[in-house]
């Protein structure tokens, strides 16, 4: 199963404007996402141009562990943004 998550932030100028205490989430973030690639849980990051600062593709086996892992997420317990969690219906996946 693959679900997308995704964080929009709470200003438009979240990026240049990050408090330390934001920063420190991020860190967490940046950190938990790298862990979580090398375990197979999330298999795209990205942000996207409207400002959105994160974007996971998580590829899970439940419903239930693509939640336990978005609210895991340190940027969604820190409460930096809004964030968003769908399921996903992947219907082609090219190579690069």
């Amino acid at each position: 199963m693959e679900f997308i998550s995704l964080i929009r932030p709470k200003r438009l100028d979240f990026l240049t404007t990050m408090t330390p205490e934001e920063e420190a989430a991020m860190a967490l973030h940046k950190d938990y996402v790298r862990d979580m690639i090398a375990q197979g849980k999330i298999f795209l990051q990205g942000g996207a141009p409207d400002g959105t600062i994160s974007v996971l593709i998580y590829r899970v086996d439940t419903a239930i562990e693509a939640r336990r892992l978005f609210y895991s997420d340190p940027a969604v317990i820190a409460g930096i943004g809004y964030p968003e969690l769908y399921p996903l219906d992947i219907g082609h996946l090219a190579d690069r």
